[in-house]
């Protein structure tokens, strides 16, 4: 689709952003004039949690979701549902003046905004962060980045051609416990790192495999499939494709695409990019990856989705998703680190020295809809300076493509060697046709030039 002529200018430099009054240093809450202009794409569960953890300095301007319904209930002054106190000051101060698009491409295109939060399910991930790069938009994106290797590059190429502030949203790396942690073992404070054990989650289901989920039914009143669909094959409409619950309750929306190679990794891409990620910044590799990758077979008689999976970095290190316990273990000369989400131990003790104040634990308690903001207020902080936040894109590709590398293994079922500054397989042309995928038309990914 064609950009509007506004957005291309913009995406080109020829007209220059406004620099809003926050970024001159004015004191005080910003005046709606003067906030980072936000659009949100996807409005679910997820993106309610972050509609709600905007801080004051970034004003949502715009929505989008393929299916209308959802939009008028964020939107909506409604006080009885459970969303009601998470949204209320969005929907008291904000949300009367929202646009609302079902397709994000036109969002971008016509909206007046500065930057894009990216929310949907995986597969639109991708296309809709290029969009927003190409129009001159910072963006933040939700993990995993990218459903497999190649578009996940393109999006980082992408961001540095247009000089845009891309945050992904690896919240761990904001979290005090969990930059500790991985600087301890990036600077060697247990010692050389000889493996590294994460829990061994697992992989998507092929819709081909389910007679349930390929039963047609009724697209509901206010959803355009087609957009749903997107870039991927254009199936019948049934509920299982996209929610766990049918209509009818606040639920209904909570993520049942996730399942689903058309469309997700399921948590070897969404749980394992949390602790992938920990493993990349705690080795200083977040610019490369492993050279060797396997699935543990021996022994192994369940379904392969769930194989365990090991790789090897150049420096020895090995990480093994084989862990049936949900702890990150990293096994060093000097003692072993044990790592969680916003918390870890050392073994002996005292290799942890000065480590935070027990205090910062509070901060980050509770579940998804009152730890995002510290994280988006980095990436604020980062739109206004034009640095690299903390969670960079690059950062984010390398992690999800561990994710995407699992995967493979699984399904070739073999080893394989890869080449992480080519970001291909070393002569293994069956191999590297899955780094890629198809994309139906009228959702290519964008030509950059």
């Amino acid at each position: 689709m064609a950009l509007s002529r506004r957005s291309f200018l913009r995406s080109t430099g020829v007209l220059p952003l406004i620099a809003p009054a926050h970024a001159l240093g004015l004191g005080g809450r910003p005046g709606a004039n003067s906030r980072i202009r936000i659009g949100v794409i996807g409005v679910g569960i997820r993106g309610k949690y972050q509609i709600a953890n905007i801080p004051p300095d970034g004003r949502v301007v715009a929505v989008c979701d393929w299916y209308a319904p959802r939009m008028d209930f964020v939107l909506s002054s409604e006080k009885t549902s459970r969303y009601a106190a998470l949204l209320s000051r969005f929907r008291d101060e904000d949300a009367k003046a929202c646009e609302k698009y079902q397709d994000y491409r036109k969002l971008i295109a016509e909206a007046k905004l500065d930057a894009v939060f990216i929310t949907a399910c995986d597969h639109h991930h991708v296309q809709a962060a290029v969009l927003a790069c190409q129009a001159g938009l910072d963006v933040y994106v939700e993990k995993p980045l990218s459903v497999y290797i190649r578009e996940g590059r393109v999006l980082v190429n992408a961001a540095k051609k247009y000089k845009r502030v891309v945050q992904v949203g690896s919240q761990q790396r904001s979290m005090e416990m969990n930059q500790y942690a991985c600087k301890l073992v990036r600077v060697g404070g247990i010692g050389k790192v000889s493996r590294i054990t994460l829990f061994n989650y697992p992989g998507p289901m092929r819709i081909e495999d389910d007679k349930e989920a390929r039963t047609k039914q009724d697209i509901p009143a206010g959803g355009d499939w087609d957009l749903y669909c997107g870039p991927t094959k254009l199936r019948p409409y049934n509920f299982r494709l996209w929610a766990k619950e049918e209509f009818g309750t606040e639920r209904f929306a909570w993520r049942g695409w996730d399942m689903w190679r058309d469309y997700s990794g399921h948590l070897m891409t969404n749980h394992a990019a949390h602790t992938a990620d920990m493993v990349q910044w705690a080795l200083g590799t977040d610019d490369t990856g492993p050279v060797e990758i396997w699935p543990e077979m021996e022994g192994y008689q369940g379904e392969m989705r769930t194989c365990p999976v090991v790789m090897k970095y150049a420096s020895g290190t090995e990480l093994a998703f084989t862990n049936t316990v949900r702890t990150e273990v990293y096994a060093g000369e000097k003692g072993t680190l044990n790592m969680r989400r916003n918390g870890f131990s050392v073994n002996p003790p005292e290799l942890a020295k000065n480590p935070p104040d027990r205090s910062v634990l509070a901060k980050w308690s509770g579940g998804g809809e009152n730890v995002a903001r510290p994280h988006i207020q980095n990436w604020l902080d980062c739109v206004k300076t034009r640095k690299d936040p903390i969670a960079p894109v690059e950062a984010g590709h390398r992690t999800a493509t561990i994710c995407h590398l699992a995967g493979i293994a699984r399904e070739l079922k073999r080893k394989l060697k890869w080449d992480p500054a080519k970001e291909e397989f070393v002569g293994d042309a069956e191999a590297n046709a899955l780094r890629d995928r198809p994309r139906r038309k009228g959702f290519e990914l964008p030509e950059m030039g």
